[in-house]
């Protein structure tokens, strides 16, 4: 007979068995999946380690500040965008660019192309005095600027400073001007019942405060600001091109004209781009662009930047 001591044991024991087996089990799959995991994290991680290697090996910039290039060549500097301190046609980089460009000793002409709507007047004329000086310190290298799409305000304050301009005749080109924006918000902040609150120390510290009533005073003060900027201006480009500009009065009224147009106004020379500069001017066809190219990070940011917002422009073309 069995001992019924035994049996009662094992059919105890049983189902803690059962147990344990089920949470064995069930830890075991949770070790796998953790594992899986790691190697997926590892995985995309490599991936994308892969992804920025061959975006810098794709992008890396041309060693066009190399001094055994052979033959001559048309030196090509690019001004696109706004000109500003923290973009990529400021004041650092273009004149860096123009630097390397007449100090290679197979520069045979240098060719300054602008695609710019303008933008600080300090970085404008920053460029546009290095380029008196370039000249100026290397008289046997010409050079010409090159207005693509738009070369207005302070993009046609660093055109005025090369020797000879060039334009496509349906260019915009002008605006030689200064402009100020700003927005008052008073009576909003009245219906709102929004008070302005501010300690200033300097009876002016607040100048033009769009929360404010504007002061006669200060428009005034800020005004003759503006039209001694313009007045650096106007002198900048009456240097740069003297005799050829036309009395027209209106020519520094801030107006824009094309391509074509400005040729009769003395604004540009001759229409033309930078392959034709460099073939029938220079006599140097082959370019080399001397443009600072941007870093590794800054070009891995910006390719990402126009992934994302090409992402969300479709998104927002399927939702609609």
């Amino acid at each position: 007979m069995k001992d019924p001591t035994k049996q009662a044991s094992a059919e105890t024991s049983s189902p803690l068995t059962w147990e344990q087996t089920v949470l064995e089990k069930v830890a075991m799959a949770a070790l796998i999946e953790q594992r899986k995991a790691r190697r997926w994290s590892v995985f995309f991680k490599l991936i994308l380690c892969a992804y920025l290697l061959v975006i810098g090996i794709l992008y890396a910039p041309m060693p066009s500040f190399n001094n055994n290039l052979g033959n001559a060549h048309t030196a090509l500097i690019d001004v696109s965008g706004v000109i500003a301190a923290d973009s990529n046609s400021s004041a650092e980089r273009v004149i860096a660019g123009l630097r390397a460009a007449f100090e290679h000793k197979h520069t045979a002409g240098v060719v300054v192309q602008i695609n710019s709507p303008g933008g600080s007047p300090v970085q404008a004329g920053q460029i546009a005095d290095e380029m008196h000086r370039l000249q100026a310190n290397h008289p046997d290298i010409p050079l010409y600027a090159v207005i693509t799409d738009i070369g207005t305000s302070g993009g046609y304050y660093i055109a005025a400073a090369a020797g000879t301009i060039y334009a496509n005749k349906a260019s915009i080109i002008g605006s030689i001007g200064v402009v100020s924006h700003g927005f008052g918000f008073v009576e909003l902040l009245k219906k709102l019942g929004i008070q302005r609150r501010m300690i200033v120390a300097g009876e002016h510290k607040a100048l033009l405060d769009p929360f404010l009533p504007t002061d006669s005073r200060e428009v005034k003060h800020f005004q003759g600001v503006l039209s001694e900027v313009h007045r650096q201006f106007i002198a900048s480009v009456q240097l740069g091109r003297g005799a050829l500009l036309s009395p027209e009065e209106e020519l520094f009224t801030g107006l824009v004209w094309s391509g074509e147009k400005s040729l009769s106004l003395g604004l540009v020379d001759a229409l033309g781009d930078a392959n034709f500069v460099a073939r029938e001017i220079i006599g140097a066809e082959r370019i080399m662009d001397f443009t600072p190219a941007k870093s590794l990070v800054e070009r891995i940011e910006q390719r990402i930047g126009v992934t994302l917002v090409n992402s969300l422009l479709q998104q927002s073309l399927q939702l609609q």
